[in-house]
Parts: C-alpha cells; sequence; structure tokens
C-alpha cells in the first residue's frame, strides 16, 4: 500500500511517504554538497518520517483530516523516531566508537528531533535524552510494545523498497565525510575547541534537513515540483550585475569635482586594496577602514569579486544595529536596476513568535505564518548580530533552519566590536566553524579591531590577515577630528548639559549629542526645546531612539540630513540643527555634524562617535567632546559601563602623562584599552548561566562534568562519542537578556494599510510579502515597558496573539513609542 506522509489541506491530494522521503533526501543532498557533507545530510532526509510508513500513521492522518472529531490527539502516533533508532540499532549500538557510528549518531539525533530541537546527548539529570528516544527507555511496558511494533512495520515497509546493500553502501559514504569532516577539524583548530566545531557540524545538518522537510511540505501544500533550485547560478548571474554597476559607479565617482581631494584618493585607494584581496582563498580576514573610509561600498567589491572568483552563493552583511542594516541596504540597492533589487533581503525584526509546531497536523493559519517566515533565500542578505547567532544557539528550528544559509558564502560583520561579552567564545567558534568546515569567507569589518583572536577561546587569523596594507598612513590622513576630555567625576545633569551644547553651537552650526540610555536623551531633548523655546531662538531639533520604527527613524534622517547640508551651504540664513540620541547613530549612519559630545562610554564607541564628526573631511579639524552624564544608570547595562571605566582608565593615564600615545583615539591606546576591557571580562566571555553553574560554551564544547556525572551515576564508561547538551543552550540562550516583545507601530498611511491588510478578512494575502515591509515598523520594548502598553489597553494582538499591533493614540511623530525606557540596548534586537 502508499503510505501516506501529508494530505493537500484543500483538494485532499496524497503525498506518499516515498515520495516525500526521496525529494527531502534529494535537498537535504543539495544542500550538503555545499560543505562536502551530501550523503550525511542525505541520510537524514531519507530517514526522517520512516515512522510514517505504518497502519496506525495512516489510520492517524486519515481521521485527522476527514474527521477531525474523531480524531487520536495529536502526538498520539510517534513517527519521528523510527529512522533515528534504526541508525541506532544497525550502527550504534553494536559497533562502539567508529566513523559509522558517530555518523549514525549524529544523522539519528537529528531525525528523532525534527519536530523541535537537537536533543541533549547527555544532560544535567545524569541521563542522555537522545539514547533515552531511540532505546524508548523512558516509557511503560505497554508503550514499549507498540513502539516496537509500529518500528518494526516502518523497517519492514523500508527494506521492501530499498536495498540492504545500497542502503549500506550510502551510509559508509557518509562515514567517510564525517572522517573528512573530522579530519578538517583536527588540521584546523585546537583540540580544546574540536567539540563544538563538531557539533556545529550536527547543527548544520539539522538545518539542511529542517529546511528540507519544511520546503518540501511546502511545495507539496501549494501544487509546486519539489527540485533544488540552482541558487549559485542564480547568485553568480547577479553578482556579476551588482559588479558591473558597483564599478560603473566608482568610476562616476572618479569624475566628481570632490574626486581628487586626499580623503576620496584614499577612499579608493583602499576600495582597490579590497578587490586586489579578493583573490585570496576563503579565509577570515580583517578590514580595519577607519570611519568614514567608504567601508560598505568596498567591503561590497570584496564580497563580489571574491564570490565570483571563488563561487560563492551568499553574501550576508552581518551588523549590530538595525540601523546600519536600513541604510547600507539602501546604499547598496541604488546601484542596481529595480529588478534587481528584490534580491537583497534586510531580516529586521520577527514579526511573529516561534511557531514550532510538533506535529505536522496544525491549522491553516498557523501553518501560512510559519512557512511565509523569511529564511534566507536571497543572494545579498543584511541581517544582524542577534540573528547571526540565533541561527547556531538560540532554541526553535526556525532559527536553525537559516544556518546553512551560512556556507559557502562571503560574511561581512560590521563592527565586530559590538559582539556581546558574554556570547564571544559562542561567536569565535561560530565562526571557526564557518571557516573550517562551512567553506565561507569571513571579512571583521571595525575602525576599531577588537582582537578577537587573542583572547582565550579566540577565531583563527591566517598570517596578514589585514586587507588594507597601509593602516598607520591611513588613520594618519583620515584624522579630521580632536578628541577633549570634558569628563569630570560628579557627571553633569541635563541642564548643564544644555548649557555645554550652547557654549559648542557659538563656534559651529551643528552639533550631535550621544547618550547611553534613553531616559537621559529624553530628558536633555526636553531641556533643550525648553530652553530654546524660552529664548525664543529656532533651531531644527531632533530626537532618535529605538522607540521609534525603522522607518520613523529613516525619515527623521533624511530630514535631519537636509537641515545639516542647508546649516552648512547657508550658515548666515539656515536653522542651527542639534540632535540627541542614544547610540544607535553611532554605527553605519552616513551624517556628518560639526561638532559631537559623547558620553563617557568605551573607547570603540568613542570612536564610532566620532565618525559622525566632520565626517567627510569638510572642515580641517573639528572637536568631539568626552563628558559625564548624570541621568545615565548604567547598572543595568555592563558592557556600556565596563567600556567607560576602561575608557576612563586610559583618559587616566593620558592626564598623568604614562600613557604610549597623548592622542586618545590612537591604535595603541585603542589596542591597550582592549587589553583593559578583556581582562575585566575574561570571566564573562563563555556565556555562564548561574541555575546551572555551567557555561553554555562548554555544553557545547568538552561537557566534562556533565559526561563525569553520568558516569558516576551509572557505573559505566560514557557510551557515546558525541556530549553536547544542546536543547539545554538552546533553553538558555538569549543575545538579548531581557525579555522583548515586537510590535507593529502604525507610524504612516501605509503600516495602517498593512495593519488592515492582517486584520482584515483577506487571508489569501501573501503574508511572506506582508511580513517582509512589516519589519520597517517594528518596534522593539522590553517586558515592562510591554506590561503598561498591555495594561492600559494600547496593544492589540491578532493572528491568536502571535503579531501585536500598538494602536495609533500610543505612537507620537517625536518621541516615537511614548514610554521612558532605562536602556537603548533594543538596537541590538534582530
Amino acid at each position: 500500500m502508499d503510505y501516506i506522509a501529508h494530505i493537500r489541506k484543500h483538494d485532499k491530494q496524497i503525498q506518499t511517504v516515498d515520495d516525500h522521503l526521496r525529494e527531502v533526501k534529494q535537498l537535504c543532498e543539495h544542500y550538503g554538497a555545499k560543505i562536502g557533507v551530501v550523503h550525511l545530510a542525505g541520510l537524514s532526509g531519507w530517514l526522517h518520517d520512516l515512522g510514517k510508513n505504518t497502519i496506525r500513521f495512516y489510520d492517524y492522518i486519515q481521521a485527522a483530516v476527514f474527521d477531525p472529531e474523531h480524531a487520536p490527539s495529536k502526538g498520539s502516533v510517534d513517527h519521528s523516531t523510527a529512522g533515528g533508532k534504526l541508525l541506532y540499532d544497525r550502527y550504534v549500538q553494536q559497533q562502539g566508537i567508529s566513523a559509522r557510528s558517530v555518523a549514525a549518531e549524529w544523522i539519528g539525533n537529528c531525525i528523532i528531533s525534527h519536530h523541535q530541537g537537537l536533543r541533549n546527548f547527555v544532560d544535567g539529570e545524569q541521563t542522555s535524552p537522545y539514547l533515552d528516544r531511540v532505546q524508548w527507555s523512558k516509557r511503560d511496558e505497554q508503550k514499549r510494545w507498540q513502539l516496537q511494533q509500529d518500528y518494526e512495520q516502518a523497517c519492514r515497509v523500508f527494506w521492501e523498497r530499498e536495498s540492504v546493500d545500497t542502503f549500506d553502501h550510502y551510509v559508509t559514504q557518509a562515514a567517510n565525510e564525517f572522517a573528512s569532516v573530522m579530519e578538517k577539524i583536527h588540521h584546523s583548530l585546537q583540540v580544546q575547541h574540536r567539540p563544538i566545531v563538531e557539533a556545529l557540524t550536527t547543527k548544520y545538518i539539522f538545518s539542511c534537513l529542517i529546511d528540507a522537510d519544511r520546503h518540501n511540505s511546502r511545495l507539496f501544500e501549494e501544487g509546486k515540483p519539489s527540485a533544488p533550485t540552482d541558487e549559485l547560478e542564480i547568485a553568480q548571474s547577479f553578482f556579476q550585475r551588482a559588479y558591473d554597476h558597483l564599478l560603473a559607479h566608482l568610476a562616476k565617482l572618479e569624475q566628481t569635482a570632490k574626486a581628487g581631494e586626499p580623503i576620496n584618493r584614499l577612499r579608493r585607494e583602499m576600495s582597490r586594496q579590497c578587490e586586489q584581496f579578493a583573490a585570496k582563498p576563503s579565509n577570515v580576514y580583517t578590514l580595519s577602514i577607519p570611519t568614514g573610509g567608504g567601508k560598505t561600498l568596498a567591503s561590497l567589491r570584496y564580497g563580489l569579486r571574491h564570490a565570483l572568483d571563488h563561487g560563492k552563493e551568499r553574501i550576508i552583511y552581518i551588523v549590530p544595529y538595525t540601523t546600519i542594516i536600513e541604510q547600507n541596504a539602501q546604499e547598496i540597492r541604488k546601484l542596481l536596476p529595480e529588478a534587481d533589487r528584490d534580491l537583497i533581503l534586510e531580516h529586521h525584526s520577527n514579526v511573529v513568535d516561534e511557531i514550532d509546531p510538533q506535529h505536522d497536523d496544525v491549522d491553516e493559519q498557523q501553518q501560512r505564518i510559519r512557512l511565509a517566515r523569511d529564511y534566507w533565500d536571497r543572494p545579498i542578505i543584511f541581517t544582524t548580530m542577534v540573528q547571526f547567532l540565533n541561527t547556531f544557539y538560540a532554541k526553535g528550528t526556525r532559527n536553525t533552519r537559516r544556518l546553512h544559509r551560512l556556507a559557502n558564502a562571503v560574511l561581512i560583520f560590521d563592527e565586530v566590536q559590538a559582539v556581546p561579552i558574554k556570547c564571544i567564545s559562542l561567536f569565535n567558534m561560530a565562526l571557526n566553524f564557518l571557516q573550517t568546515i562551512g567553506r565561507s569567507s569571513i571579512v571583521l569589518c571595525t575602525a576599531t579591531q577588537p582582537a578577537l583572536d587573542v583572547v582565550e577561546n579566540p577565531i583563527t587569523l591566517p598570517p596578514d590577515s589585514e586587507i588594507v596594507s597601509n593602516l598607520a598612513e591611513v588613520n594618519t590622513s583620515f584624522k579630521r577630528v580632536e578628541i577633549i576630555d570634558r569628563t569630570t567625576v560628579s557627571g553633569w545633569d541635563a541642564s548643564e548639559i544644555s548649557d555645554f551644547v550652547g557654549e559648542c553651537m557659538e563656534q559651529a552650526n551643528s552639533c550631535l549629542i550621544i547618550l547611553n540610555t534613553k531616559i537621559a536623551v529624553r530628558r536633555l531633548y526636553d531641556q533643550l526645546k525648553q530652553t530654546y523655546a524660552e529664548q525664543g531662538r529656532q533651531v531644527a531639533l531632533f530626537h532618535l531612539s529605538t522607540n521609534m520604527c525603522a522607518a520613523h527613524r529613516k525619515e527623521m534622517l533624511e530630514k535631519m540630513k537636509k537641515k545639516l547640508e542647508a546649516s552648512r551651504k547657508h550658515p548666515q540664513h539656515s536653522e542651527q540643527v542639534i540632535c540627541v540620541s542614544t547610540q544607535l547613530i553611532e554605527a553605519g549612519v552616513d551624517i556628518s555634524f560639526e561638532c559631537v559630545i559623547r558620553s563617557l562610554a568605551g573607547l570603540d564607541s568613542i570612536a564610532q562617535a566620532a565618525g559622525r564628526c566632520n565626517r567627510h573631511g569638510e572642515d580641517r579639524l573639528r572637536q568631539v567632546y568626552i563628558i559625564r552624564a548624570q541621568d545615565e544608570v548604567l547598572s543595568r547595562l555592563p558592557e556600556i559601563r565596563i567600556g567607560g571605566e576602561q575608557t576612563n582608565r586610559i583618559l587616566d593615564e593620558i592626564r598623568r602623562g604614562v600613557a604610549q600615545d597623548v592622542e586618545i583615539l590612537s591604535p595603541a591606546n585603542l589596542r591597550m584599552y582592549f587589553q583593559y576591557y578583556y581582562q575585566q571580562i575574561k570571566n564573562d566571555m563563555d556565556y555562564t548561566v548561574n541555575k546551572l553553574e555551567q557555561s553554555l560554551f562548554t555544553l557545547m564544547n568538552s561537557n566534562a562534568d556533565y559526561v563525569g556525572a553520568y558516569v558516576n551515576k551509572h557505573g559505566v564508561k560514557f557510551p557515546l562519542y558525541s556530549k553536547a547538551s544542546f536543547a539545554t543552550v538552546e533553553q538558555y540562550f538569549e543575545v538579548i537578556d531581557s525579555k522583548t516583545y515586537s510590535i507593529i507601530a502604525p507610524y504612516n498611511e501605509n503600516a495602517r494599510e498593512l495593519i488592515a491588510d492582517l486584520m482584515g478578512e483577506r487571508r489569501r494575502i501573501d503574508l511572506g510579502a506582508v511580513f517582509r515591509e512589516l519589519q520597517q515598523y517594528m518596534v522593539n520594548v522590553y517586558d515592562q515597558a510591554f506590561k503598561k502598553l498591555s495594561d492600559e489597553g494600547y496593544i492589540k494582538p491578532v493572528f491568536e496573539g502571535q503579531v501585536l499591533i500598538l494602536l495609533e493614540n500610543a505612537y507620537s511623530d517625536e518621541y516615537g513609542i511614548d514610554l521612558e525606557g532605562t536602556a537603548d540596548l533594543s538596537v541590538l534586537i534582530g
């Protein structure tokens, strides 16, 4: 008989188990080929739904579709264990540790976990959830008997259709691939870092399976054929067109009136060096172009040339702040014809929370939302550091599904110094995996390289990893500001900062003030507004924070740029411009003020702030002032607090005449700053979870404590090679500690129309397109702010509470969501 994998909702057509397994296997092989794990990935697809080859599942799915009122409960028929158990019984249980047995461990865990997330090989309860599942050790006798009957039937059906010799040969090929992966890992990495990269390879295969399974199910539901898309061919064609347009754009810049200026000549030279460097093999490289040095287009030039020369499928920009996504994506889109612009994907916030059904028969609405999400299928992608880290370590199959898209790619990390402290070791190992096994080329971009190669768990950098060959000359030539220390022990309140702004505006027509918290920004903004109103003076006063949605911030920045241009061209006849902002404006925003005031923070943040002053060398030299703001409470912002303390240490050394250099932002002082900074946080880089008395890094790596506890309890040698506690890591991993909620703001007419689509009866709208467009109207708020908005009735949940919409009277054109927050770290929320 033909056993059933899926029944299409609208016409009740059947997808057989044979067809589904064959098609998912084919997709898995396609995804696995990128890193040389064709058969490892293919094996996961071949067996993942083996357990559907039973009469019980046949009856179950028929009843679920045709007689739902009398259907068995969801999950009553286990179909995801059989494939993993077959591998365990045949290759793990009786064979000891070998290439075959470890490959079977990896693939078996992927199969039994494909409706949730990878199970722990060992956990804190001295058990092995993986073994419990494939041995049914925690089931009662009657349940075990039923599971065994189903399992034996599923295997009989499988062996009736498949040759044992063919299958064993396929497993042997998978084992050979495993051995090749292990050889690469052992050749490239230190002993203490090998297990975590092995674990991430397992996650990569899991990603292939999740994406292939979901993708095939979607294509069947839509009545479309299932066949791998030649993404490489599409990408290469697009990259060539984009490269040609980029070179044409750069040629035009060489013909402009300002092309001969020294700063523009330097930008062209660094861009040219990026092109030449692209010929080198894939590896991890640094690009230390100073702020304002044309980093976006220079890194794109490297990315396109390297992708073309080395056959890469994707260029992915990973940035710390959503504001950088908006600007950089727009800058690149402007280079391309209209027809190609949709091939660039901006992945901001997630519009809906994870819907990760345990079983296939979820309701139609949930299925449509789940399938509508972006999964990084474009040649150029802009995303955030949060989304990148979530792909490797966060819970939910949606995150892991994207992981295989990071392979055979060019990954450009913008402002890489912004990696959260607790995630540094996990981040470094993800990069080591992508370079060693993932065949990706990685570029670490920042004007202030954070020396991630000298920490305890470092990124593996090759010799001569810096792309710019003449950094000392470049830094000297790019000097456009002088940094002036105006910090005091007690700091200034909003009134005192306002007075200082007034002093600065006597010498400048524009001033940017960057403070560390939204409360401090709001108070200073209100103080300046009051002061200038009392004086009867007209100024263009702007307020920026992440209480505003991306579209709002973008519009504000465009208005500000026009005001700044007018004030520079016609200083006597235009308004002065003042902007008070959180750190969201520091990185990736192409804007230039005549004066910048920065509240004490890390020296890298000071450097970023300085990049907003005299950005294009309009004047020979302009001033950037460091102050201390009284209104900032940094007790819950340790990274900013520690960074500020170490900056103050450098400033104190300069005051006492013992610093290596009197220039605050000299390379020597920056390196010393990072040494001090890393010394302070050395015990915090591995993501320690106090409740577990373990670090997530260790749980993904050697996991010695959990393995030792298991051995002590059971009195036997640990029976598996693999030791990672995947599920525990996923349970506790959060890039941002505080829970946040993504809320859609009715900022403008377009936002309101999209909201109306979601709330209306048009249930066949293209949810994927609507969700992508809605990303620009998202505001992320912390739990306390969300509770206040919810309690006061300002939030309307739709789609059974999975999408949150803000009512119009809770959103201000001046402040965005009009709530005072304690910090602006929500810029990091992906």
